[in-house]
């Protein structure tokens, strides 16, 4: 009896095991290594890693573009010291001639932000947010998170539907940035957007204001990616996955219209109590005129 029930539980597992790598993309078929030469790498199409060293950084893009979705990676930062590192995650709109000559932003430029900024060893990471929408940015919100980073992996999250984009880290809403259109605020809702993400050398400005630069002694400096998944409007030659009956890349259109329930809220509230370190929308220096209309929506 013992046997078989061993037997049993042995499957089971078994199942579980092919279930999953089922249900999770493989990078190789997701991602394309956009720079670095050789130091952005796939292993066995379920990890990523990105490597900076003193001569280059690295990094991907997706293959697809998305219009509205929610989009999952599973990252562990860079170990020990990482001051003047960043690690640079984000779903962005480039034209192809700004992708292709790698010229400053235009003013279609949509973007939505994360971004690691490394430190000494012992001090935390700095957790960077920003919504760019039109060419217009500027609208920071900076955090330092309830766990070591570089221990393992953790799941960070963009919600992106036509009402609003939330920030999570784990399943915890940290940032709420709402449709401001009514106010005369532009919102990302008509451009296609890649996932980015990238590892780069920033220490002039990304460690205490670029006091503490970066120690090459350290490097390679590398960054690891696991587990992404998108439930989300895959756009191709202009036209959505989500239109019509069709289906998103998941099958699932909750997210479209996903909104924070109550016990969300109160995490959301509790992160911004305990972990915000700045926010635009409360820095009277940077805005003696006024604080920025959507600032108004709570």
């Amino acid at each position: 009896m013992a046997s078989t029930t061993t037997s049993i539980l042995n499957s089971v597992f078994l199942f579980m095991i092919i279930f999953l790598r089922s249900t999770l993309a493989d990078f190789n078929n997701e991602f394309d290594i956009t720079c670095g030469d050789g130091r952005g790498k796939v292993v066995n199409g379920d990890l990523l890693t990105l490597s900076l060293d003193k001569a280059s950084g690295s990094g991907f893009e997706s293959r697809n573009e998305y219009l509205f979705g929610k989009i999952d990676m599973q990252l562990k930062l860079v170990p020990g010291n990482s001051a003047g590192t960043v690690t640079a995650y984000y779903v962005s709109f480039l034209e192809l001639k700004e992708r292709e000559t790698l010229s400053s932003k235009g003013s279609n430029w949509d973007e939505i932000d994360f971004e690691f900024l490394g430190n000494l060893s012992g001090d935390p990471y700095i957790l960077h947010t920003n919504v760019f929408s039109q060419g217009k940015g500027n609208r920071e919100q900076q955090f330092y998170l309830w766990f070591d980073p570089t221990a393992d992996f953790h799941t960070y999250s963009i919600l992106w539907n036509p009402k609003h984009i939330i920030f999570s880290v784990d399943g915890t809403p940290i940032r709420e940035f709402k449709n401001a259109e009514s106010i005369g605020v532009p919102f990302p809702k008509d451009q296609p957007m890649r996932i980015h993400s990238s590892l780069w050398n920033a220490d002039d400005w990304a460690t205490r204001g670029g006091l503490v630069k970066t120690d090459w002694s350290q490097a390679p400096f590398t960054a690891s990616y696991r587990n992404f998944k998108a439930d989300a409007c895959v756009v191709a030659s202009e036209k959505s996955s989500c239109n019509g009956s069709a289906a998103s890349s998941s099958g699932n259109q909750a997210w479209l219209s996903e909104e924070l329930d109550n016990t969300k809220q109160e995490r959301l509230r509790w992160v911004q109590k305990n972990y915000m370190i700045y926010n635009y929308c409360s820095d009277s220096k940077r805005f003696p005129q006024g604080y920025p209309p959507e600032c108004q929506m709570v």
